[in-house]
């Protein structure tokens, strides 16, 4: 066992996020909607028991968007947690619409941005919101280049009336993260990040140089199963499972990554939070490291 209550890594570490300082291991609640984010929960009082188990595990920063389910997370957030813990930061995206069979669609207009920051408001119950991304939609599997400039000026006209605190961005190229940092301070980045998807290694850096944190999502998304062979082997030679393994390495990658897991599960939150615990050696961190060198990645 390599679990370690005193690890510098564990989720008593912190970084800043909009100027607050989070716990590196959130929660993200993208998996209490129904199947396919959409529709309720099949369970609606297992999904705000998650909820309130989540901040009673000490979590601090819960991503969401009203475009999941639509509408029925953030009522979910609201339901279990209002009135929100003082020290509670709540990470929402726009930019993206569901249509009336699941799909997602891209929403730009500055018409379309602002109903959905106000979708956001009345769903969650707040006045403003502490972060709200822009989920960028040239392509909807991932990063395409494009200029953000006209969605990204709406939304900062937005943040100067008050009803956004502080702006992120998400499913960027890195022209575009250049970009967006002429128009507005970014406080974050959300983008697909793991063992074998490494194509933001330098993005990540030049972040941390910056103290803006990055937030990975699909800890596990594109792996090849001799990619997933490699985690499962050295999970088990440290008695955990591979996706704590996954997420721990995230943690001990850069000091500016903040997690975000997600589960519909009591049980499943737990495993995921015993991963701020995990220290990896240095021989299964190198082990870890080749990962992406053995192809696979999408």
């Amino acid at each position: 066992m390599s679990f370690s209550s005193s690890s510098s890594v564990s989720n008593a570490s912190q970084f800043s996020l909009g100027g607050r300082q989070v716990g590196r291991l959130g929660y993200g609640a993208m998996q209490l909607a129904g199947p396919g984010v959409f529709g309720p929960p099949r369970d609606r009082d297992a999904a705000l028991a998650v909820l309130r188990e989540a901040l009673n595990q000490g979590v601090n920063h819960i991503d969401t968007s009203d475009f999941y389910g639509p509408h029925i997370t953030n009522q979910l957030i609201r339901e279990a947690l209002r009135p929100y813990p003082h020290d509670l930061v709540i990470v929402t995206k726009i930019g993206a619409r569901r249509d009336e069979t699941g799909a997602w669609l891209p929403a730009y207009s500055p018409e379309a941005l602002t109903a959905a920051v106000h979708d956001n408001l009345r769903n969650l119950g707040r006045d403003t919101m502490e972060v709200v991304n822009l989920r960028i939609m040239f392509d909807v599997h991932g990063p395409a280049e494009g200029s953000i400039e006209a969605p990204l000026t709406a939304l900062a006209e937005l943040q100067r009336q008050g009803l956004v605190k502080h702006i992120g961005l998400s499913n960027i190229t890195p022209t575009q993260l250049t970009e967006g940092r002429t128009i507005c301070d970014i406080a974050c980045v959300q983008n697909h990040y793991n063992l074998a998807h490494r194509n933001d290694d330098a993005m990540i850096d030049t972040l941390a140089a910056g103290g803006i944190a990055y937030v990975p999502f699909f800890p596990l998304g594109g792996f090849s199963p001799l990619q997933s062979g490699t985690l499962s082997a050295v999970a088990d030679r440290l008695g955990a499972s591979p996706l704590q393994v996954a997420l721990a390495w995230l943690l001990q990658r850069s000091p500016n990554i903040l997690l975000i897991p997600g589960t519909s599960s009591v049980a499943h939150l737990h495993e995921n939070m015993a991963a701020g615990k995990l220290v990896l050696p240095a021989d299964a961190v190198n082990e870890l490291n080749g990962i992406a060198a053995t192809g696979g990645q999408v």
